[in-house]
């Protein structure tokens, strides 16, 4: 903004001035607004409500205003969401993730704000809230909703600037260091599998070999198909994945970044392990573990599969202590879903301890004896025999063990051996470790090495289960 004398009196005293200043129009042309007054300030204030009333008029031409309210907003953000997603630009539960974490947490503290009214106090109190009612990780999805929001609020000229931006979300729990399978740890592990047949027939014991000895995610891992192994280098190609999309079931995709679409060397064991699956006359574009159908598997089913199989059906003390339990319930009148809504616990904790699957301790006990009215011989045999059923077991010991436990296991080989943080990125298809390598290093980079030390570390894992017959995947 420039401001001029344009006039004076017979004295030489300025009489009227000229502010000026320019102004780029919806036509991207810029041009030069100009208002007149009888002093410089009345000058510059007449230019700042011209161009006040221009930006309102393009903010209307452009269709948000900053008195709309933030859930007009929201739609139109929600509705640019999906658009990328038809593009394949972004992954497609990125939609159903934020439209649930919208209407769940945000929309009944912020729908009916004016946006204007999105101050930035105003919204730190709201991400606060959600962070110190639901958790860290909800109220940094809700923090990149508003934020993404007003981002589009400004560039339709609704805001002026971003009120989200200089929100900083700080856990109020500290977080848990990563975890890998230990030498023990993935012996026990193995060992669990192979006297689990349920385990057995949700082919476990091959997936998870399968992830360990290329540290693909789950998604990945049952995308994988016939035509991605080649037969003549021992390389998979880890371009895809799995995700079931609400409304359209499960959908085979190509992984969202750059950094992941990578080309890995296997281990000779788990070359092996492949070949040995493959049954004659399959289709190429067949998943190489697939469902009772020979279709693609749903990785939220084979997450459910490992979750069982580190909960098992116990030792036989707590067997009998479940089925004690579920008598002395049944006794006195219960239902599972009544207990549980009477206690406050979970509804799975009394069906997962009626059958076993967990350990139930003397509080819980003492619990369930005053629920269920049990005399005073009943709750102290009760009680002796959940002592002797809460003895470690192998499945105790394993029962923080998830299907990204296995991706972190490779890392952590990989790293005892040697290996440098690029290469390790580059195994497990993370785009960074710093700016300058990110810049110099394709992401589609061969790391031979890799499959010697998984070879090394994990070959007589797979040799336990090696027979002399060729057999496929028991499903």
């Amino acid at each position: 903004m420039s401001t001029r004398v344009v006039s004076r009196d017979k004295a030489g005293r300025p009489r009227k001035f000229e502010a000026r200043a320019w102004y780029r129009d919806l036509d991207g042309r810029t041009r030069p607004v100009t208002k007149w007054g009888n002093s410089k300030t009345d000058a510059e204030n007449k230019l700042r409500t011209a161009l006040k009333s221009r930006q309102r008029r393009m903010a209307q031409a452009s269709g948000l205003q900053s008195s709309d309210r933030v859930s007009t907003a929201v739609e139109m953000f929600l509705a640019e969401v999906r658009d990328l997603i038809e593009q394949d630009v972004l992954a497609p539960n990125t939609y159903q993730t934020y439209r649930y974490q919208y209407d769940k947490n945000l929309a009944p503290r912020v729908a009916e704000l004016r946006l204007h009214e999105l101050t930035t106090p105003r919204a730190n109190d709201v991400i606060k809230a959600i962070r110190d009612e639901v958790g860290a990780a909800t109220s940094k999805t809700c923090r990149t909703i508003l934020s993404k929001t007003c981002s589009l609020a400004v560039t339709h000229g609704a805001l002026t600037a971003n009120p989200i931006r200089e929100i900083t979300i700080r856990a109020t729990s500290k977080k848990q260091p990563p975890r890998a399978l230990e030498d023990a740890e993935r012996e026990y592990w193995f060992e669990l599998l192979r006297k689990d047949e349920r385990a057995v027939r949700a082919d476990l014991i091959d997936v998870s070999k399968f992830m360990l000895a290329t540290g693909e995610r789950i998604g990945e891992t049952l995308a994988v198909t016939w035509r991605d192994l080649n037969r003549r280098t021992a390389e998979i190609d880890c371009s895809h994945q799995i995700q079931r999309v609400k409304g359209k079931g499960l959908v085979r995709r190509r992984v969202k970044s750059a950094a992941g679409d990578r080309i890995l060397g296997l281990p000779p064991w788990a070359f092996e392990m492949l070949i040995t699956r493959w049954v004659p006359e399959t289709s190429l574009d067949a998943p190489i573990f697939p469902d009772t159908n020979g279709g693609f598997r749903d990785p939220h089913n084979v997450q459910k599969a490992i979750r069982n199989a580190r909960r098992p059906i116990g030792s036989l003390r707590r067997r009998e202590l479940g089925s004690l339990l579920r008598s002395h319930r049944r006794n006195a009148g219960l239902t599972q879903t009544e207990t549980v809504a009477k206690l406050g616990w979970r509804k799975t904790r009394i069906s997962l301890i009626e059958t076993a699957r967990v350990k139930v301790t003397a509080a819980e006990a003492t619990i369930l004896a005053d629920a269920y009215g049990l005399s005073r011989a009943d709750r102290a045999a009760l009680l002796e025999l959940t002592e002797l059923a809460g003895l470690q077991s192998l499945a105790d010991e394993l029962a923080w063990v998830t299907a990204h436990a296995f991706r972190k296991t490779t890392a952590t080989i990989l790293e005892d051996a040697g290996q440098t943080p690029r290469q390790v990125a580059d195994q497990l298809g993370h785009a960074q470790t710093s700016t300058t390598v990110d810049d110099y290093f394709g992401r589609r980079r061969r790391n031979p090495e890799a499959a010697k030390h998984l070879e090394d570390a994990l070959r007589h894992v797979h040799d336990q289960d090696r027979t002399d017959d060729v057999q496929g995947p028991h499903l």
